[in-house]
């Protein structure tokens, strides 16, 4: 791999400034999704390296939560303009380890970008407030004060915006962080924090390690001196840290979980911005999204001709290699989500559904599928009561507002919806009953650092981006400065 900086790509873990093997010499292999050729090895850090990164972040954290607010805002703004000024060796970093296409590598990394600036200008003004007395005599407010090491556990679909999304918002605050990327994508994290280096941040600031899943995720969570825990992955495993972060004390959790978005067509829909939103909305990174349209409702006025142009456009697809000009949809992840796909499908026939669009594995093989359109779903088959990460949509029909809301409601999930109308009372009714904490209007793009992402029900606690993005690392300290006691007269 042609780098412009080859320094960017190291197979080291990155500890209190310093770049480091596994002590027992235990390594993983990282493979390119697309011909699952080998791209390296990177460590497996032991139990005890792990907990030294923690200590290293712990003993960095006296010193960098007092510098002041514009040298943190400073040291960010320059990573934010390293990670610009590198984003064509992320991007292909990215693409190799990820399988995205190239393009949206680098839409993926100018929005990792996008956090740091945002949270290098926020950390200015994450301010107390005075508060009017209530008490004779005294002068009572609050001072926003970071809460400590944060553990930032992130998985591979978004391998560089996940970080940022996180550590920007935990560095600005003032809390020093340990990071810990999925292994199957660590070379984008570990490229990261070479530019956390070159930007200036203190030793011991920002830190990434690599071990066994649940060892690493126990060793993190359940450390005492990590006091803020920041996980993005499936509810299963959001649900394992939960219990381990309670097992350890109380501290900070925020969690980014799973995802079975609804994508409601209205009969007052434009048909063909409909279509166009939901390709949008399904296939982004292959739809290895938690926030991709799995369940397409359409109402039955637009049913039949929605299927008809969906399909058509689903077929028109680029599939390929993440080099390759012009693709659009790469491959999955690993074999295990390929399986999941193939069986999901031969579920959706067997119950009944129509496949309009793909439905079988591309001819590129590997872990390469056909985009696929799955139409007559319903409850009862995997496509429609699983989280899909996989480019597989399922489509049903509906007949009136109440219906829609109930069907989609009926899950556990509650992260991302989407709604194409045009009728404001109808745009608004759906806004306010759909159980989801995020509800796109006519456009499948609504994520960025100004606004507060996240989930309710099953899909998470807490938020990322926006001044909300702050909450996770940081406490309100209220204090109540009594009457002072004047100095006695002179005699």
């Amino acid at each position: 791999m042609l780098l412009g900086h080859p320094v960017l790509f190291k197979s080291h873990c990155y500890i209190d400034g310093r770049w480091v093997h596994s002590d027992d010499a235990s390594s993983v292999a990282v493979v390119n999704p697309a011909d699952q050729t080998l791209l390296g090895h990177v460590p497996m850090l032991t139990q005890s390296q792990i907990e030294h990164a923690v200590a290293q972040a712990h003993r960095a954290f006296d010193a960098w939560r007092w510098t002041p607010v514009n040298r943190r805002a400073a040291t960010l703004s320059r990573w934010h303009e390293l990670v610009l000024c590198h984003r064509d060796d992320l991007a292909a970093i990215l693409s190799l380890e990820q399988g995205k296409p190239l393009k949206e590598a680098r839409g993926e990394i100018e929005y990792a970008a996008s956090f740091i600036e945002w949270f290098a200008h926020e950390a200015k003004r994450l301010v107390g407030r005075n508060i009017p007395t209530h008490i004779d005599g005294a002068h009572p407010g609050t001072v926003i004060e970071p809460v400590g090491v944060a553990a930032l556990i992130t998985p591979w679909n978004f391998p560089v915006a996940m970080i940022t999304r996180k550590a920007a918002a935990a560095l600005g605050a003032g809390c020093t962080v340990v990071v810990k990327p999925a292994h199957e994508t660590p070379f984008s994290a570990l490229a990261l924090a070479q530019l956390a280096e070159e930007a200036g941040f203190p030793r011991g600031v920002f830190n990434v390690v690599i071990g066994a899943p649940q060892m690493a995720m126990e060793t993190l969570v359940g450390d005492p001196r990590v006091r803020s825990v920041s996980f993005t992955g499936s509810t299963r495993v959001g649900a394992l840290v939960t219990r381990v972060a309670a097992h350890a004390g109380i501290k900070k959790v925020a969690l980014e979980l799973g995802g079975n978005a609804p994508f409601i067509v209205a009969a007052d829909a434009d048909l063909d911005q409909a279509v166009q939103v939901a390709i949008a909305a399904k296939f982004q990174t292959s739809g290895q999204d938690c926030c991709a349209a799995n369940r397409i409702f359409v109402a039955r006025p637009l049913y039949d001709a929605f299927v008809a142009l969906y399909s058509d456009a689903v077929r028109e697809l680029k599939v390929g290699p993440p080099f390759e000009p012009g693709v659009e949809v790469g491959p999955l992840m690993h074999q295990a989500a390929f399986d999941a796909t193939a069986e999901r499908v031969a579920d959706a026939r067997a119950a009944g559904a129509r496949i309009t669009a793909g439905g079988v594995p591309h001819a590129l093989g590997g872990w390469f599928f056909e985009p696929t359109v799955i139409a007559d779903a319903a409850p009862g088959m995997r496509i429609y009561d699983e989280e899909n990460f996989a480019p597989i949509s399922a489509v049903s029909s509906f007949d009136t507002i109440d219906e829609v809301v109930r069907n989609a409601n009926d899950t556990e999930y509650g992260l991302a919806a989407y709604v194409c109308a045009t009728n404001v009372n109808t745009i608004f009714q759906l806004i306010r009953r759909l159980d989801f904490a995020m509800v796109s209007v006519n456009g499948a793009k609504f994520t960025g650092a100004p606004i507060p992402f996240g989930g309710m029900k099953q899909s998470g606690l807490g938020r990322e981006g926006g001044a909300e993005g702050f909450e996770p690392f940081v406490e309100t300290k209220y204090f109540c400065l009594g009457q002072l006691g004047l100095p006695e007269t002179a005699a």
